[in-house]
C-alpha cells in the first residue's frame, strides 16, 4: 500500500513545492508562502526517501539499517511545525506570528533530536521498509520512539484540525473556507495512521495485535496527508490562476487594440510618448501588459481627439444607417459607428481635408464610469475597425527623368 500511495503523494507535494518555489527568491517574501513552500519541500522528501527502492539504497549507501525512518519522520515533524507556522501568519499579527513560528521550530528541533537519540539507542539490525513499526513493536526503546513521534503527530493533527475548522467558519473567501475544511478532513483521517501505530505498541504489551491493519494505516496516512496538501494549495492555485488569467487577458486586449492604435499612431505619432517594446519580447520575458494596456487606452483616446476636426457629419449618418441595417443596437452600434468615424477621419486626415463643422463621436455620450468599462468599449471599437487602405505611391514617369544640365 505504501508504494502505491506514496508516489501520488510525492507528485502532489513536489508540484506544490515547484509552484511556490519562486516565492523563495523574491526580495520581499511572504512568510506564510515561504513556510508553505518548505512544507511541501520537506513533505516531498519524506515521501521520496520512504519509497522501498530508495529506502533500500539509502540504507546501503549510509550503512545504517532503516536510517530512512528518522530522516522521513524528522521531515514530517518539520512539516507539522511549518503548517502551524502558516496558520499563525494567516491568523495572527506579524509580531505574534513570528514569535509563535520560532517556538514551533524550536519545539520541532527538540522532538527531532530526541527521536534521533532513541533511534541510535535502538540500533535496528535488518532493513524493514514496509513493516518497520510492527517488527520492532516489542522493543522498549522503539516503544518510546513511537510514543514520542506519533504522540507529537497526533497532537499536531488535532491542533491542525481544530484550527482550520475554526478559521473556516470565519473565512469570507469561499475557496479559502473550502480549503481549510479540506485540511480539517485530511488531518482527522491521518489520526487513523497514528492511532494504529500507537495501538501496535500498546498491543505488544497487552496481548493484541494490529498487523492486519498495516495497509489501512498507510492508507490513512497518505490519503489524509494528500487532502491536507491539496487543501493548503487551493488558495495559492486560485490566486495564481486568477493572476495568469489577468496576465493573459491584458496581453490579448493589448493585441486586439493594436490595429486601431497603429492607425492612429501612423496618422499622428505624437500621441505615443514612448515607443512600445515588441509584444513578443514581453511575452517571452513573462512581463505583464497591464501598464502598456492602460497607456494604449490613453493614446487611442488622444488620437481620437486629434482626429476630431476630421469628423464628417455625413459620414456619421451614413455609418449609423449602415450599422442599423446590419441589426446592431446599443453598445455594439455605438462602437461600430465610432470605428467607422475613426476610419473616415483618418482618410480625411491623409487628404488634409478638415471639416468646417465637425460631428461628435458616437461614443461621446457613452457612460463609461471605470477604466474597465472604457477598455471593454475600446475592444468593441477595435473589433469593428478596418484600417484605411494605404496610399499608393505613384511610379515615377521615366520620360520625366533628366540626366543633368547639357551645354
Amino acid at each position: 500500500m505504501k508504494d502505491v500511495l506514496h508516489p501520488l503523494c510525492l507528485a502532489i507535494a513536489g508540484t506544490g513545492f515547484l509552484i511556490l518555489l519562486r516565492d523563495l527568491f523574491k526580495g520581499r517574501r511572504d512568510p506564510a508562502l515561504v513556510a508553505l513552500a518548505f512544507t511541501y519541500g520537506f513533505s516531498a522528501i519524506s515521501y521520496a526517501v520512504s519509497l522501498t527502492p530508495v529506502w533500500v539504497r539509502l540504507d546501503g549507501a549510509l550503512g545504517v539499517p532503516n536510517i530512512v525512518v528518522p530522516i522521513a519522520q524528522g521531515c514530517v515533524i518539520l512539516v507539522f511545525a511549518l503548517q502551524a507556522t502558516v496558520l499563525a501568519h494567516w491568523a495572527k499579527p506579524p509580531a505574534e506570528a513570528r514569535r509563535r513560528s520560532r517556538l514551533l521550530l524550536v519545539a520541532a528541533a527538540g522532538v527531532i533530536a530526541a527521536m534521533a537519540l532513541l533511534f541510535v539507542l535502538l540500533t535496528p539490525a535488518t532493513t524493514r521498509p514496509t513493516d518497520f513499526s510492527l517488527y520492532y513493536a516489542h522493543d522498549p526503546i522503539f516503544q518510546a520512539y513511537v510514543l514520542l513521534y506519533f504522540g507529537t503527530y497526533s497532537a499536531a493533527e488535532v491542533y491542525l484540525a481544530r484550527s482550520c475548522w475554526k478559521y473556516a467558519r470565519t473565512a469570507t473567501n469561499r475557496s479559502i473556507a473550502f480549503s481549510l475544511r479540506l485540511v480539517t478532513v485530511g488531518a482527522v483521517i491521518t489520526l487513523g495512521y497514528s492511532g494504529i501505530r500507537i495501538a501496535a505498541v500498546v498491543g505488544a504489551e497487552t496481548g493484541f495485535g494490529v498487523d492486519g491493519l498495516n495497509g489501512f494505516a498507510w492508507a490513512c496516512g497518505d490519503i489524509g496527508a494528500t487532502l491536507t496538501q491539496i487543501g493548503y494549495l487551493i488558495p495559492t492555485l486560485a490566486r495564481r490562476t486568477a493572476g495568469a488569467l489577468e496576465w493573459t487577458t491584458a496581453h490579448l486586449r493589448y493585441r486586439r487594440l493594436a490595429p486601431l492604435w497603429s492607425a492612429l499612431d501612423h496618422a499622428d505619432p505624437g500621441i505615443t510618448l514612448r515607443r512600445p517594446a515588441p509584444q513578443r519580447r514581453d511575452l517571452l520575458r513573462g512581463r505583464s501588459a497591464h501598464f502598456p494596456l492602460l497607456r494604449r487606452r490613453v493614446e487611442i483616446r488622444q488620437g481620437q481627439k486629434l482626429m476630431r476636426r476630421y469628423l464628417d457629419p455625413e459620414a456619421r449618418d451614413h455609418a449609423e444607417e449602415l450599422r442599423r441595417a446590419e441589426g446592431l443596437t446599443g453598445a455594439a452600434l455605438v462602437a461600430a459607428v465610432t470605428a467607422d468615424q475613426i476610419r473616415a477621419a483618418l482618410v480625411r486626415h491623409r487628404a488634409d481635408a478638415p471639416v468646417a463643422v465637425p460631428a461628435e463621436y458616437a461614443d461621446a455620450e457613452l457612460d463609461l464610469d471605470t477604466t474597465e468599462d472604457e477598455l471593454l468599449h475600446l475592444q468593441r471599437v477595435a473589433s469593428y475597425f478596418t484600417p484605411p487602405t494605404p496610399a499608393r505611391r505613384e511610379a515615377p514617369d521615366p520620360r520625366a527623368t533628366t540626366s543633368g544640365a547639357r551645354s
